[in-house]
């Protein structure tokens, strides 16, 4: 090499001697600068038997690579999300969730904002995923109509169990009348014997009592129906209460995802950045072309755009949260859980499948289902049998006009109807219900399978994802240190831009890919969940 060009080349490592001696620590903290928010999991703390008795989990602390323990319930985050000004106020006190009252909705449900006011938003609040699942309980409207709902049918119980007591009425009757018939008789007599007027008033009244002594089991099949139809209200309460936890937990980890890719996009533009940077002082000290740095520049913009389209879905996952809490349309909510594995599962498949056996609503509701046609099967039979009605009048008349005086009297007796004879049509009301009823015994055979293909899919996505975390944590080390070396390279002359961009785009890969596993991993266990519902605390080993 001649004495110029190596002149030349000193001259540029001295110009670049900064970047170069600060370069170990800046690569490290490039990673740390993503906050993911994840802590670096290494295999002996993945979701297995080592969780069960943890009540923590690792985080970044700051730049550094020390990893230190935090409380998981602390909602920290190492940079705050891009979110309006509004008040933050806690959602906990005294153990308990208190709801501020900006978060609520609206009472009035049929009112619409009518000012642009009225729908911008003003408020935000960090809420963990457990506070959103109460705050959805509560205010959620799909589950306030299946509450209803309920209330409905208890309200059809009531109804069924008044056929049990007698019916009591009364009825009275004023009525003055002048036949055509008496006004002739009148107009017939002698004169001096005609009176002067034939109208009458008439007062009637008559008290009536009734009840079905034999109705050949009409009215205990109406009940038990009733009953029935309750029974199953109360277990569709239950099943959508356990649908609006999954929604929810969804949502949250979508929101999640959402906030961590806006940081993992964040720090794909400060690489690139960092590398324009290098191309740019390469080129100038002679040691670097245009090529390089038009090839940085076009690495900076596409990481841009992914920025961009990043915070689009942030802000759709906040709404769609929002949406699902049904809370005030002034009222943006984050999340303040930091990413973190969920728990472990301790249940073998094979416990799992016969928990979710004996839990799911779904499969009582079929058998309610098929109590309801059998009683409705009685009803039908009812109709064709004999029915036995009690009943008991007084009365009491009086004509006003003929200043006599009332008189009263009563009649007692019982009513037999049998309409044996209707062509047919109550057994084959009956048919149609013995129908229903193998019809719901099927579908009790077809929820079982459904529900055990449910179980056996969320313990295999679990258990893959579990995987996955292993691999994309070793993953995004190695790609760590993959770009570190490729900038070495580069500012050493040795390696080339697309070694650096090549190095770059596979770190933001594993990022992305880490932070999938995790919350895939967090879906899988809320999966799990749904699909044995009513889930003792003792199954899991929770982590937050």
């Amino acid at each position: 090499m001649s004495k110029n060009r190596m002149s030349k080349l000193n001259h540029s490592l001295n110009a670049l001697g900064t970047s170069f001696l600060a370069f170990g620590v800046g690569a490290i903290s490039t990673l740390s600068n993503t906050k993911l928010g994840i802590a670096q999991i290494p295999s002996q703390i993945m979701p297995s038997e080592n969780l069960s008795d943890s009540n923590q989990l690792l985080i970044q602390n700051g730049s550094s690579r020390e990893l230190r323990v935090a409380q998981a319930n602390t909602p920290s985050r190492s940079q705050p999300p891009r979110i309006p000004s509004g008040i933050n106020q806690p959602l906990i006190q005294n153990g308990s969730i208190s709801v501020p009252d900006f978060l609520n909705p609206n009472p009035n449900r049929l009112q619409l904002p009518t000012k642009p006011e009225e729908v911008r938003i003003n408020q935000v609040q960090p809420i963990t995923l457990q506070q959103a699942i109460e705050l959805a309980r509560r205010n959620n409207r799909t589950l306030q109509t299946t509450v209803l709902t309920l209330e409905r049918s208890q309200a059809a119980v009531r109804e069924a169990l008044a056929a049990r007591s007698p019916t009591v009425g009364v009825q009275g009757d004023l009525t003055r009348s002048n036949s055509a018939n008496s006004e002739l008789s009148r107009r017939q007599q002698p004169e001096q014997l005609r009176s002067e007027n034939t109208a009458s008033n008439t007062f009637n009244s008559t008290l009536q009592l009734n009840y079905d002594l034999l109705n050949s089991g009409r009215r205990t099949a109406r009940i038990r129906a009733a009953e029935e139809q309750v029974r199953f209200n109360q277990l569709d309460v239950q099943r959508q209460s356990e649908q609006v936890s999954l929604d929810v937990s969804n949502a949250y980890y979508d929101l999640q995802q959402a906030d961590e890719q806006v940081n993992i996009a964040e720090a794909s533009v400060r690489d690139t950045q960092r590398s324009l940077r290098d191309a740019q002082l390469l080129e100038r000290a002679g040691l670097g072309t245009q090529f390089d740095v038009l090839r940085a520049q076009v690495e900076l913009a596409n990481a841009n755009q992914e920025l961009v389209r990043a915070r689009n879905q942030q802000s759709l996952a906040r709404r769609q949260l929002v949406q699902i809490l049904s809370l005030s349309p002034t009222v943006e909510v984050t999340a303040a859980d930091p990413i973190a594995v969920a728990g472990s599962w301790n249940l073998s498949l094979e416990q799992s499948i016969v928990l979710a056996l004996k839990n799911r609503a779904e499969l009582e509701q079929q058998l309610a289902r098929r109590n309801i046609s059998q009683q409705q099967e009685r009803i039908a039979l009812a109709d064709i049998r004999p029915q036995v009605n009690l009943f008991a009048n007084y009365n009491i008349l009086d004509v006003l006009t003929d200043n006599v005086g009332f008189a009263d009297g009563y009649n007692l007796g019982a009513r037999v109807t049998w309409n044996f004879l209707d062509g047919g049509a109550a057994r084959a009301r009956a048919q149609q219900e013995r129908i229903n009823q193998a019809i719901a015994e099927t579908s009790f055979a077809d929820v079982s399978n459904q529900v055990r293909l449910q179980v056996e899919q969320g313990f295999f996505n679990l258990n893959s994802s579990r995987e996955n975390i292993q691999t994309a944590s070793v993953a995004l080390e190695q790609a760590t240190k993959s770009l570190e070396l490729a900038r070495l390279r580069f500012n050493a002359g040795v390696g080339t831009q697309t070694d650096v961009i090549t190095a770059q785009t596979e770190l933001t890969r594993a990022r992305g890919n880490r932070l999938r596993a995790i919350i895939d991993y967090n879906r899988g266990l809320a999966s799990l969940q749904r699909a044995i519902s009513n889930f003792s605390t003792n199954t899991l080993s929770i982590t937050r």
